[in-house]
């Protein structure tokens, strides 16, 4: 069997189009932590769960095992520079971003974000490089809008019927 290269990893992943995310918790000393990240998905109806991939490197990651609180926000297809932003290493992501304290985690919940989901963490399983974290909703919410998308290396809008 030949392995894949990383590049052709990289490549063949970059054809899924997603949804970008921004995943947030709240880290020691009540810092405010966030990561935008595609790796997301719903998991189950029945109890509701979605999991979220994050990269064991990053300072969310031991945010969210050491919390076990997370938020889900989806961006809207207007919040670019809020993508750009949660996916740089700036040291506080939450500067001038609008945003309030979900009402049962306290986790930050992005104004404008077209769905929000309040998770209590349920498991954490081992990904490679990453760690899945998977999530049991706790508080959603949803308005009108379309969501950013991202496809090949780009941002991209959701195309009209």
């Amino acid at each position: 069997m030949t392995d894949v290269s990383k590049d052709d990893f990289k490549k063949v992943m970059a054809s899924f189009a997603a949804s970008v995310t921004v995943v947030t918790t709240i880290g020691d000393d009540a810092k405010l932590v966030g990561l935008t990240a595609t790796a997301f998905s719903s998991l189950s109806m029945d109890p509701p769960l979605c999991l979220v991939c994050v990269d064991k490197r990053g300072a969310s990651h031991e945010a969210i095992a050491t919390n076990r609180r997370f938020a889900v926000n989806v961006l809207a297809a207007d919040q670019t520079e809020l993508s750009n932003r949660f996916a740089s290493r700036r040291e506080d992501k939450f500067d001038g971003v609008a945003h309030s304290p979900g009402a049962v985690t306290g986790c930050p919940l992005l104004d404008g974000a077209i769905a929000t989901m309040e998770c209590e963490l349920h498991e954490i399983l081992p990904g490679g490089d990453h760690s899945i974290f998977v999530g049991r909703l706790v508080a959603t919410s949803t308005k009108e809008g379309n969501p950013l998308l991202y496809f090949r290396g780009g941002y991209r809008n959701l195309a009209s019927p």
